[in-house]
């Protein structure tokens, strides 16, 4: 086990990531990423942390935006959040996938919510720009390249943080993943993706030698690395 995943294997591809995979498992993944992230993404303490406080010094001005949003689940979980917190937020979703976008299409969302078939780099054409900018499991699915650019462009697009949260790769996650997400996780890619999605995952040192110079990297519980940019101090 320590073998397997002593290197990074970047070249490893995720089934809902073949533009061919059956439509009915992917809707069936983005519908079970809710309890996948809210179980193991610790946006909450993210929240709380990073975020709650950059939207709170917007005033009724704040906005978000989750580059490869995939179904909406983060959006709508912080939603939840700045809702308890009377927070008036607008959130906006990219993906550059259409078959999210035509997912997320046939939900239902409140007025606050925008998603948009594009990419980060268009919205920097666009002159947009936006409170606080996330992303949840968009880092390992880049080469060192274009987690270049997708950094770059979110430093222009934050107004003041950036907060990128991915999996941590670690043999003793990859057991506890591959034991308990088959009892949890049926019909769906979640449990195939997922472990790839953490053979596919930095290490903290790792993460750390290929983001900007004005970046860090910190640990969270369980199995987390968040890449965070502060444009406020840079």
């Amino acid at each position: 086990m320590s073998l397997l995943l002593r290197e990074r294997d970047p070249h490893l591809k995720e089934f809902m990531d073949d533009p061919d995979c059956d439509l009915d498992l992917l809707h069936a993944t983005y519908n079970q990423f809710q309890t996948v992230n809210k179980l193991l993404g610790g946006w909450h303490k993210i929240y709380k942390s990073y975020i709650r406080p950059a939207l709170s010094a917007a005033g009724g001005d704040a906005t978000l935006l989750d580059i490869g949003c995939g179904g909406g689940d983060i959006l709508s979980l912080l939603d939840s959040f700045c809702r308890r917190d009377n927070l008036t937020v607008h959130f906006t979703g990219i993906e550059p996938d259409a078959r999210a976008i035509q997912y997320v299409e046939k939900q239902k969302w409140p007025e606050n919510f925008t998603f948009l078939n594009t990419t980060s780099h268009e919205l920097v054409q666009q002159n947009s720009d936006y409170t606080v900018v996330i992303s949840n499991h968009l880092v390992h699915h880049l080469s060192a390249n274009e987690l270049n650019h997708v950094c770059s462009d979110a430093e222009k697009l934050a107004q003041t943080k950036v907060i990128f949260s991915d999996i941590e790769r670690s043999a003793i996650g990859y057991l506890c993943f591959k034991t308990i997400a088959p009892l949890l996780f049926r019909n769906s890619f979640i449990v195939a993706d997922g472990v790839r999605s953490i053979r596919r995952s930095y290490k903290k040192d790792e993460l750390d030698q290929h983001l900007p110079d004005t970046w860090s990297v910190r640990r969270q519980f369980p199995f987390r690395l968040l890449a965070i940019y502060d444009g406020e101090n840079s």
